[in-house]
């Protein structure tokens, strides 16, 4: 039987709830009526990271323009655990594979930060945060993280709240692995610290060293690039303490 919703998935910002109209924009109607080849009386899945995923039929098809009527819900709605991932921007191929990989594998905030050795172009937040859609689409989840402004490094440990861990991904060696040291804590308020190609500066590592928060971890005995590095974090801590348990 083929799901109500159909192959299709879209994210979309409207309400969702039975008989709710759900009108696209001009992007989104290019996609399924000159792209797709969808038209009136289509179905496909729609979810908005509030309400679950919902099935909905084209209740109108233009050439700029569409409208969506949502029918019934087919999934609830599944937000991942509250991690926020803190990485250093690298090349932005690469940046945009660590937004897609941290929707993918389940982080609910994704925070830019910059440190003494980032090296990375100028960042347009709004195109990271479609790549987050785009991969919420493709990997059947319903909620997208929120990708913030990018933040020093130094500032971003100035406004800290102490409730929140900190695994800091210690490309030093100067902790053990991830999976031994995580397995000594609670699920709770977490966040994952990797750093830029270069590594962290003396100074850096030795401030997050020192505060009471952090955990730092290994991620392994070889040299991961940035991006591996935040797929293995994020891979390792979800599996000790996030809901792949």
């Amino acid at each position: 039987m083929a799901h109500p919703g159909g192959k299709i998935r879209l994210y979309v910002s409207s309400d969702l709830y039975a008989g709710g109209g759900v009108p696209l924009n001009p992007d989104q109607a290019h996609y399924l009526f000159r792209v797709m080849r969808q038209s009136a009386g289509g179905m496909l899945t729609v979810f908005n990271g509030r309400d679950g995923a919902w099935a909905a039929e084209i209740t109108e098809a233009g050439k700029k323009t569409g409208l969506l009527t949502a029918r019934e819900q087919t999934a609830p709605q599944v937000s991942p655990p509250d991690l926020t991932l803190l990485f250093a921007p690298i090349k932005k191929a690469r940046t945009d594979f660590i937004v897609e990989k941290a929707t993918e594998l389940g982080a609910r905030r994704v925070q830019p930060v910059m440190t003494r050795y980032t090296n990375s172009e100028r960042l347009r937040i709004d195109r990271l945060q479609a790549h987050a859609v785009e991969a919420a689409e493709q990997c059947g989840g319903t909620f997208v993280p929120e990708v913030r402004e990018p933040v020093k490094l130094d500032a971003v440990l100035d406004s800290w709240d102490a409730d929140r861990r900190l695994m800091f991904c210690d490309e030093a060696r100067h902790a053990g692995p991830a999976q031994t040291v995580l397995d000594g804590y609670v699920p709770g308020p977490w966040a994952i610290l990797t750093g830029p190609e270069g590594g962290f500066a003396p100074e850096e590592a030795e401030r997050l060293r020192k505060q009471d928060y952090v955990v730092p971890v290994t991620l392994g005995p070889r040299i991961l690039r940035a991006d591996t590095a935040v797929a293995a974090a994020i891979s390792v801590w979800q599996t000790v303490l996030g809901d792949w348990q």
